[in-house]
């Protein structure tokens, strides 16, 4: 894979001018890492209580609603977007686009070739790369398809508690952003 499959879409003209602050110098990322770019204690220290943050609200709603809303690729998407939210897999439309798409993946995957561990690894293979020809790669999401041909749940209250809580984790990223005034700014585009 070249680096290259990793950048966002290109924007039409209009659109870059609608997100200068991502695209300029990184200064925010600048301040919050040291000289070998490891991130300062403060800004661990801030990524950790927004991921910490967003993981408990996910786990309350679960046990509020008595389903599990907190599965593992949501805790992988949140650490991305707390700790690398420059990232063109941390952005909205890969988070919130990879996690749906792979659990369509998933469920199409399911209803051909069944439940089984076999299945499970097709459907990751898929997912990712129904996710990067939708130009909305998110690795973590792979592990939403493989569960969904594991666990075999109801697509519909599947995808019902998915697609808030990822929309959650992108509003929480969003908030714990704009919280500290080093942290680097997430988005860096929307869409």
């Amino acid at each position: 894979m070249s680096l290259d499959t990793l950048q966002p879409p290109p924007s039409p003209p209009a659109a870059q001018s609608e997100r200068p602050e991502a695209l300029a110098a990184p200064e925010a990322l600048e301040r919050a890492t040291d000289r070998g770019g490891r991130p300062s204690p403060g800004a661990a220290l801030h990524s950790l209580s927004g991921a910490t943050a967003v993981l408990l609200a996910l786990a309350a709603v679960g046990a509020l609603l008595h389903h599990p809303v907190l599965i593992p690729p949501l805790a992988a998407s949140a650490a991305l977007i707390h700790s690398s939210p420059r990232l063109p897999l941390s952005q909205p439309r890969s988070v919130v686009g990879g996690h749906i798409l792979a659990a369509l993946t998933g469920f199409a995957v399911h209803a051909t070739l069944g439940h089984s561990p076999w299945a499970a690894a097709v459907a990751g293979g898929l997912a990712m790369g129904a996710m990067m020809l939708a130009h909305a790669p998110h690795s973590p999401a792979c592990a939403t398809a493989v569960i969904v041909v594991l666990q075999s749940p109801a697509p519909v209250g599947f995808l019902a508690l998915l697609t808030p809580a990822v929309v959650l984790l992108v509003l929480a990223g969003h908030a714990a952003s704009r919280a500290h005034p080093r942290a680097a700014r997430y988005p860096a585009y929307w869409w």
